[in-house]
């Protein structure tokens, strides 16, 4: 049997721009994405911490260690520059492999969106 199970996440980072006439997506800090194993296209859930929302996008590549998380297209009226949010990603596995999976977590710092 397979289950879904997160495969990656970025706790708690600062939006930086919401850019409602753009074409859809999560504009994400390449260092980030690197570090959190987060592929260019993949499926992505977003949490906003400052209202509850929850939504799912896919993630683009923004310019390395420029901090850069932007909420694309439709996605753009759910925050809030300035929101605090959580990237997660989930990946399908087999039951067995699950028990002893290690999903790749990042805690950037909130101020500046770096790893630092």
């Amino acid at each position: 049997m397979k289950i879904q199970a997160v495969k990656s996440k970025i706790h708690r980072v600062t939006v930086t721009g919401a850019e409602l006439n753009y074409i859809g997506s999560i504009t994400i800090d390449e260092a980030l994405m690197e570090a959190s194993n987060i592929l260019e296209g993949e499926r992505v859930q977003i949490v906003n911490i400052n209202n509850g929302e929850r939504l799912e996008t896919y993630a683009i590549k923004g310019a390395r260690e420029k901090g850069e998380i932007v909420l694309n297209g439709p996605a753009a009226r759910k925050v809030a520059k300035g929101d605090v949010v959580i990237i997660i990603s989930y990946g399908y596995m087999d039951f067995e492999e699950a028990k002893n999976f290690k999903p790749s977590l990042i805690f950037p710092n909130t101020d500046t969106n770096s790893l630092n």
